[in-house]
């Protein structure tokens, strides 16, 4: 039995015992750092995101009848849950270890920025876009989105300051998850549009007043 494996966990695939003291291993490198370190928080957020936009992708999954334009960016959601798994592996890489990275699968290409760039023009300009700030939930799919959103802002602010640090390896990891973060608001209106619904405003409107007011 290796050294802090309970023998419940021996035949595990899973479960090795390592983590009880509080580290994780980095992909690339080799190297344990805590789980509570910047890295393991920035790239454990990215899980999230992922996790988040399966939860959207799972909802179009039970969709009955659901119309062509939902499988449509089902597909999308899945290419871009893959694409996450990509920039999860950029940060779980100890810096010795950063020149063994390749682009487009360990780390974040340009290649992958300008198709994120390419598919938020292309669904920018097959709706109508909200005026005004919108409260997310006018359908489970949207709100599912505008929660992974809201995640990959979260990983965004933790990998710009890991990059001040200068432990991020590759130059266009923050521009793909800003700009992807810009996507997925589009995306998550354009779940709406397909299921013939418009977004809620953020502001509601003004009441109708009847009668006199107070300072009349």
């Amino acid at each position: 039995m290796s050294a802090g494996r309970r023998p419940a966990i021996v035949g595990s695939a899973v479960a090795t015992g390592k983590g009880d003291d509080g580290s994780t291993g980095l992909l690339f490198g080799g190297d344990r750092i805590g789980k509570d370190d910047p890295r393991t928080e920035a790239y454990g957020t990215i899980d999230e995101a992922v996790a988040a936009l399966g939860l959207a992708r799972a909802e179009i999954g039970t969709e009955a009848g659901r119309p062509t334009a939902l499988g449509d960016l089902a597909a999308l959601i899945l290419r871009l849950q893959r694409e996450l798994f990509v920039a999860g592996a950029e940060l779980a890489t100890n810096p010795a270890a950063f020149d063994r990275l390749e682009d487009g699968r360990t780390r974040v290409s340009e290649a992958m920025l300008a198709g994120v760039e390419a598919t938020l023009r292309d669904l920018e300009a097959g709706i109508t876009m909200p005026t005004e700030f919108v409260v997310p939930g006018e359908t489970r799919t949207s709100a599912a989105i505008e929660l992974a959103r809201t995640i990959l802002r979260r990983a965004e602010r933790r990998v710009v300051a890991l990059r001040r640090d200068g432990l991020v390896p590759g130059e266009w990891l923050v521009p793909y998850l800003n700009r992807l973060a810009d996507l997925l608001w589009v995306l998550a209106r354009a779940a709406e549009a397909a299921e013939a619904r418009r977004a809620t405003p953020a502001r509601s409107a003004a009441p109708h007043r009847r009668g006199r007011s107070a300072s009349e």
